[in-house]
Parts: structure tokens; C-alpha cells; sequence
């Protein structure tokens, strides 16, 4: 999953796909360098962003996921909103996933747009939103703790009328996490995966790889970012949510090769 930030103020990316024409040559590239996926983002998650509330952010999104589904028109595209209205109207558009990082919380409409349209859902773990999930970083297990919250979103998802089948999980690795909790997760991502639903990771330039590296850039975290991606493909990830998907897609071949199995396919592996 190609990650596509259309927001001035993203942590790794500060405004470089700003232009619709910017954006589509990203996704092209990604394209060609081996993403199956490619996910717009078009409000900053990051820790301490202010939200611009749904209408800035479809006039953010709806020229670029156009112009992408036309000069792309068989890519699968996701949406990363945790607002209805944003999510429907990219649907309308031509996308096909809906990621939610607040994994239903924000938005319980989204949960019932998901399912009349029958499309993947990614329910995220996290707490509270961009301002307050620092200061919600507790946990006695965390493992068990995102546990138990992604199986009640899910809960919650079935019984908007969400297919088990669409249903796809996001440990939320720098959440309301600090670096102690993400690693603790990834070490722990093979109970995740245990319960049967997909597993998307996440982790790519985020902090506590900096942490780790004593790295403060972002985008100079590639190999801490390609080392977590193979270990998480060895604990059950099917879903690499990435920056830089050239050496990522490489990555996980090598992976998949040292565990003698191919991952299959997104299209072929996930129901939509």
C-alpha cells in the first residue's frame, strides 16, 4: 500500500504532493515500482495536527483521486478518512477501500457506508485523536490491550451490517504509542494475525523507528522502516502500508522468498 499524503503539513511528506499533478506522477511511480495499493490521505494524523474537518479535506482529495483514476484507471485506490461524507464521496469517485484510523470511532456512519457499500474496511487501533493520543499512551499489555479494541471495533462494524470478509486490522503503530508499546506490538503481531482477519502495518518513517536510529529525519529512516516490514511479514502482516515502495516491494519478496511461500495478491486475497 502506496502511501499518497495530500496534506501541507504531513509529517514525512510537507506538502511535496500539494498539486494534483504532483500526485499523480507519485502514484504512477509507485505503480510501476510495485505498490497494489495506493492509499490518499488528504487530513494529517500526525501527532498534534489540527483537523480541517470534512469539506477542506474533499477539496483536498476529490481533484487528485480523479485525476489518478484517470490515468490510472485500474489501480485499486483506498481512502485513509475517518469522516462519512469524505469516504462516500470517494467511493462515488472511484475508490474502492475506506481506511479509518480511528477504527469506526469518530464517524459511526462510516460504519454503515462500509457496509451498504460492501467494500474493505482497515479498522485502526488508537485513542483519541491527533492533539490527545500522546498523553493516551497507557497501557499495562498492549498487545492484549489493541486486542481487545480492534475485536470490539469489529464488534461494532458487524453489527452496523460490515461483513466479517471486509474486515481488515491495523495494530496502529505510533497511536497513542510510545516506542516501548510499538515494538512490543510488532513482537506481538502474530497473536493479531491469529484471529484471522487481514493485518496491515503501518510503520514507515514513523518516530520510534527514529527513536531506535537516533534518526530525526523522516525520510532517512528507509532501513529501519525495510526492517520492520520483513519482521512483520514473518509475524502474519498481509498489508505494508509504505513511503518508499520500490526497496519495500523488494523487501518483502526477499521476505516471502526466506519463508518459501509468495504472499498473494491483494486483489486475490482480500474481498471487495
Amino acid at each position: 500500500m502506496g502511501v499518497l499524503n495530500l496534506t501541507p503539513d504531513s509529517f514525512s511528506e510537507g506538502g511535496r504532493l500539494a498539486s494534483v499533478e504532483a500526485a499523480v506522477r507519485q502514484a504512477g511511480l509507485m505503480l510501476v515500482q510495485g505498490a497494489d495499493l495506493l492509499d490518499l490521505g488528504a487530513q494529517s494524523t500526525r501527532p498534534g495536527a489540527e483537523e480541517v474537518g470534512p469539506q477542506r479535506e474533499l477539496e483536498r482529495l476529490l481533484p487528485a483521486l480523479a485525476a489518478i483514476r484517470a490515468a490510472h484507471p485500474n489501480a485499486l485506490l483506498s481512502i485513509d478518512t475517518f469522516h462519512a461524507p469524505v469516504a462516500e464521496a470517494a467511493l462515488a469517485a472511484g475508490a474502492h477501500w475506506i481506511n479509518d484510523v480511528s477504527g469506526g470511532r469518530r464517524d459511526p456512519a462510516l460504519l454503515r457506508l462500509a457496509a451498504s457499500a460492501g467494500c474493505p474496511l482497515v479498522l485502526m487501533h488508537s485513542r483519541g485523536d491527533s492533539r490527545s493520543m500522546d498523553q493516551l499512551a497507557h497501557y499495562d499489555d498492549v498487545v492484549g490491550e489493541v486486542r481487545a479494541g480492534l475485536l470490539e471495533a469489529t464488534e461494532t462494524a458487524i453489527a452496523a451490517g460490515v461483513r466479517p470478509t471486509q474486515v481488515i486490522w491495523d495494530p496502529g503503530l505510533g497511536f497513542a504509542k510510545d516506542t516501548g508499546h510499538n515494538l512490543a506490538l510488532l513482537r506481538g503481531l502474530a497473536l493479531l494475525a491469529g484471529e484471522g482477519f487481514p493485518l496491515l502495518v503501518g510503520p514507515s518513517r514513523k518516530r520510534f523507528i527514529g527513536a531506535v536510529l537516533n534518526e530525526s529525519r523522516p525520510r532517512a529512516r528507509l532501513w529501519g522502516t525495510a526492517a520492520v516490514c520483513g519482521f512483520a511479514i514473518a509475524q502474519g502482516a498481509r498489508i505494508l502500508r509504505v513511503h518508499d515502495v520500490g526497496p519495500i516491494a523488494q523487501t518483502a519478496r526477499m521476505a516471502d522468498a526466506l519463508q518459501g511461500s509468495v504472499t498473494p495478491s491483494i486483489r486475490s486475497s482480500i474481498s471487495w
